[in-house]
């Protein structure tokens, strides 16, 4: 099979791996604070549910570590596809802003 299929199938799966990362961690930001609304709902004491929402900063805090490690695996696949003399572009499911100018970054421009 051609490198570059190989590379462009191992891209697709990176770029849903970094994207379920990152939707499990709204998604667990969002319980948690669903979880503090309910109990200022309920109108019960901050010891309810306490040990629970440790747990759930836990899990972010772990979801965090599973992000930064996707973030570096990224870049070492990054550097392998050009060991491996791949030079093209590998186009993922993620859409990203074409034409636009980084915000805050007035200064950066395209060189072709």
């Amino acid at each position: 099979m051609e490198k570059v299929f190989v590379a462009q199938r191992v891209a697709t799966k990176l770029f849903a791996s970094e994207n379920a990362v990152d939707a499990a961690m709204v998604e667990t930001a969002e319980l948690m604070a669903d979880l503090l609304k309910a109990r200022k709902d309920l109108g019960v004491s901050a010891v309810v549910g306490d040990r629970a929402a440790s747990k759930l900063a836990e899990a972010m805090a772990a979801l965090s570590e599973a992000r930064s490690a996707m973030v570096e695996a990224h870049g070492e696949l990054a550097t392998t596809k050009l060991r491996l003399g791949i030079r093209t572009k590998l186009a993922g499911v993620e859409e990203k802003n074409q034409g636009e100018e980084p915000r805050g970054r007035a200064d950066l421009r395209q060189v072709v």
